[in-house]
């Protein structure tokens, strides 16, 4: 089980924390979480494209000439999909993009993306956000004591409101809160930071929701 330094707010270290090896200890399956972020993307899509068919489309209920002697090719209808204004042939309807994805395998690839951020030492643990007032500046300051630069999500629970407030106006953190935590969150940002209360354990590591 590796052994994590805790930090405060200011930077300072304030003990240690153990990280759960089947958590953060894991040996990253790429392939998993692969399937599972293309799911989890797939599951975002509004779905919502629609043509119309020529049995929907406005126009062409009369047969535009004659069936014999006209010298042209027979037609029933100018809304056929080979003419101008006519319907669209095999174009997209409303439909959704879900795929089944088994929980198992979601739990096994936000655990592989959090063993993953891990072993590149980008897993911060601090034991409390100790902010007075809401303040950006506050948040600001405290990410610049922690020494975190690029994208960062930080992981609060239900309770940490001026945390959430102080933090939500920068604009390379990302805030989640600790049911909500998935694979593909983890994998787009380049620090993980948890609070002591947030940081997962193998009893309950796995809150992502299904990507169906």
């Amino acid at each position: 089980m590796a052994t994590l330094k805790m930090k405060n707010a200011a930077g300072k270290d304030a003990g240690s924390v153990d990280l759960d090896d089947a958590v953060f200890g894991v040996q990253p399956n790429v392939p998993v979480m692969h399937q599972v972020v293309t799911a989890q993307l797939a599951a975002r899509r509004a779905g919502t494209q629609s043509t119309k068919t020529r049995s929907e489309v406005r126009g062409g209920g009369a047969k535009p000439y004659r069936q014999k002697g006209t010298g042209n090719a027979r037609q029933g209808s100018i809304r056929a999909p080979h003419f101008s204004g006519g319907a669209v042939a095999l174009g997209p309807k409303p439909r959704k993009y879900n795929q089944r994805t088994p929980k198992k395998m979601i739990k096994l690839a936000l655990r592989s993306a959090l063993s993953d951020r891990a072993a590149e030492g980008r897993v911060i643990v601090v034991d409390s956000w100790s902010f007075d007032a809401p303040s950006t500046k506050a948040g600001v300051k405290a990410l610049a004591a922690l020494g975190i630069e690029g994208r960062v999500l930080i992981v609060l629970s239900a309770d940490d409101a001026k945390a959430a407030l102080s933090f939500r106006n920068i604009p390379e953190v990302q805030l989640i809160v600790v049911g909500e935590l998935n694979a593909y969150d983890v994998l787009c940002n380049d620090y993980i930071v948890f609070t002591s209360a947030t940081l997962p354990s193998s009893a309950g590591a796995s809150s992502e929701s299904d990507a169906e």
